[in-house]
């Protein structure tokens, strides 16, 4: 027989082994949620293959010149070694590009969609082409940025905002405004923001809308209309030609080089902004660590000296902001375009 101080030795040997079963079980359970729950998996390598841009426009034009212009420097600076494709998908003022990316996979982090202004007022307007708005992507970054102008020919007898909106409130039937896209579009809101917000009934002035900017300038030049809303980008040639007069632009501060003699509205007395942006979005659903990427990507890339070079070449103004900055500035405007749209009776 075992003496009772054998038995107490051999306790505490299947004492100590329990216990180290129960600790070592306890171990398993934690590691195995823990792979489950993917807190220590590794996120997956991205990008891993080829990413294509979606333009809703036609080949030429901003949009597509801006998406060309980003795969490029991206390519040659060497920030992102896998190819990228640009796919036109014009038609219905961006409309119909939005509907072709929001159709397909959600998480797909290798497609990325490059729309402007027009993603918020399609989207608001009565008479508006689509029912998806900015809340059904992942804003990446706000590119680039515009600003909206009020142009005269040169021999018009208006030389300031305020000459012009006093007579557009005593008579605004008397006016025929021409712009390059359609009415509560983007060129209408350039000219009906400062207009509205001088006291100006913008439902009773004539807006005639042209196929694209350059059309709507030379109807202006050709004594087609009176004044034309556009973007200040697509004025330099005709200032520095002498053909057009600018009023005013609808920027903060002012410009530099050939428009740096242009008031912005505020210094005309009226209280408008209005950013005419270019931005890059990832589906609803893009994966943080895809995000993560192209915050990081697209900050450095606006450091580079080819980048700059692309926005002095195209005349675009560098309005970079990250994921998280473009999403704040995309809710302020959409409360602005809906004032405007109110204010012209064409809101939703």
């Amino acid at each position: 027989m075992l003496s009772s101080l054998t038995w107490k030795k051999w306790g505490s040997v299947l004492a100590i082994g329990a216990l180290a079963f129960s600790l070592t079980a306890c171990g398993g359970t934690g590691s195995s949620e823990e792979a489950s729950s993917g807190t220590k998996q590794k996120e997956p390598s991205y990008p891993e293959k080829t990413i294509s841009i979606n333009a809703p426009s036609g080949a030429g034009g901003g949009l597509d010149t801006t998406a060309r212009s980003l795969t490029k420097v991206l390519a040659e600076t060497g920030l992102v070694k896998q190819p990228m494709i640009v796919e036109n998908k014009p038609g219905g003022g961006q409309a119909v590009g939005l509907a072709d990316f929001i159709s397909q996979d959600s998480k797909d982090p290798y497609r990325l969609y490059l729309p402007s202004v027009p993603l918020l007022i399609n989207n608001l307007r009565k008479e508006g082409n689509s029912p998806y708005s900015y809340k059904d992507l992942t804003p990446l970054a706000q590119l680039t940025k515009d600003y909206g102008a009020i142009v005269v020919p040169a021999n018009s007898k208006y030389k300031d905002l305020k000459s012009l909106f006093d007579d557009l409130k005593k008579n605004p039937e008397s006016f025929t405004l021409a712009g390059g896209s359609a009415p509560g579009s983007q060129d209408h809101l350039v000219a009906m923001l400062p207009a509205v917000k001088a006291g100006v009934d913008a439902t009773k002035i004539k807006y005639v809308s042209y196929d694209g900017g350059g059309e709507a300038m030379i109807a202006l030049i050709g004594g087609n209309a009176d004044v034309l809303a556009t973007d200040i980008s697509g004025t330099g040639e005709y200032l520095k030609a002498g053909k057009v007069r600018v009023l005013g632009v609808s920027s903060s501060e002012r410009l530099n080089g050939t428009y740096a003699d242009i008031p912005t509205y505020k210094e005309e007395g009226i209280d408008a902004e209005f950013t005419i942006w270019r931005g890059l979005f990832g589906p609803k659903e893009m994966p943080k660590y895809a995000v993560d990427y192209w915050n990081k990507t697209l900050t450095e890339m606006t450091q580079k000296t080819e980048w700059k070079t692309v926005l002095e070449t195209n005349g675009w103004e560098d309005g970079y902001k990250n994921s998280e900055d473009f999403k704040k500035f995309l809710k302020e405007q959409e409360v602005l375009v809906q004032e405007i749209l109110e204010s012209l009776k064409m809101q939703k």
